[in-house]
């Protein structure tokens, strides 16, 4: 007997435009589907395991999904494009933040997609882009982090504070994942021996402003009226963003 699907879905258009997955990846295609927000989810956002060890909004969207992907394969940029639209989906279009004790409401569905420009990429299909860095010419070439780059990020500088305390590795490591290669040179090795001993800070600087300017993303600007006038505000997303009607 066949499956029919029970719940209605709405499409979310990903603005990496689906150009860095490969062909056979479902979310080449630039678009995933989503479930509205039931019960079930809900159950998961009030979850105190989920909760406290910072699992629950990925929980969520894992659950609301229902494009057959593997969720480590998404870059951080669309994954943030999907938690907008299951804040959407789950809680309509108006969300409230207090900034500077003024009380702001903001409609999502306005927010815009900071699309990936095709030409930017090396290869269409292949998550990888080139930039010479600007002070000792070296050409970079490097990906853009996904969620399953982001566990291991996270896991590593765990382990090294547990190891080396009060130190604060988060950004070069960041960058050892982003690189893969120098000069055309790929081996991990000699990826992270140049990002501890020969990347300077302004090429690193650099870099980083580059991948900020190309990178797929949601635009969370607003221009707010504020008791000062009108104002550029960035939207923050707070623990009520899917926690509306809480004090969590």
């Amino acid at each position: 007997m066949e499956n029919k699907q029970l719940f209605p879905t709405e499409e979310v258009t990903l603005p990496s435009k689906g150009l860095i997955y490969p062909k056979e990846n479902p979310l080449s295609k630039g678009v995933l589907e989503m479930k509205y927000m039931t019960a079930k989810e809900e159950d998961i956002l009030t979850n105190g395991s989920y909760i406290k060890n910072g699992t629950v909004v990925d929980k969520l969207l894992k659950s609301l999904i229902v494009t057959p992907i593997d969720y480590n394969d998404i870059v951080v940029g669309d994954k943030n494009a999907i938690m907008i639209a299951a804040r959407v989906l789950g809680y309509g279009k108006d969300y409230t933040f207090t900034i500077d004790d003024e009380e702001h409401t903001v409609d999502l569905t306005e927010v815009k997609d900071k699309e990936l420009n095709e030409k930017d990429l090396l290869s269409k299909g292949q998550n990888e882009f080139e930039f010479t860095l600007p002070t000792i010419k070296k050409t970079i070439n490097f990906k853009l982090l996904t969620h399953g780059d982001e566990k291991k990020i996270d896991n590593e500088v765990k382990g090294i504070k547990r190891v080396k305390k009060g130190e604060s590795p988060e950004s070069s490591t960041r960058l050892k994942h982003m690189i893969v290669s120098v000069d055309g040179d790929s081996e991990r090795k000699t990826i992270r021996e140049f990002v501890d001993n020969q990347l300077l800070a302004r090429d690193a600087r650099a870099l980083r402003q580059y991948i900020k300017a190309i990178q797929p993303d949601v635009d969370l600007l607003f221009e707010l009226e504020t008791e000062a006038g009108e104002k550029e505000v960035r939207v923050p997303i707070g623990i009520t963003f899917f926690w509306p009607d809480t004090e969590l």
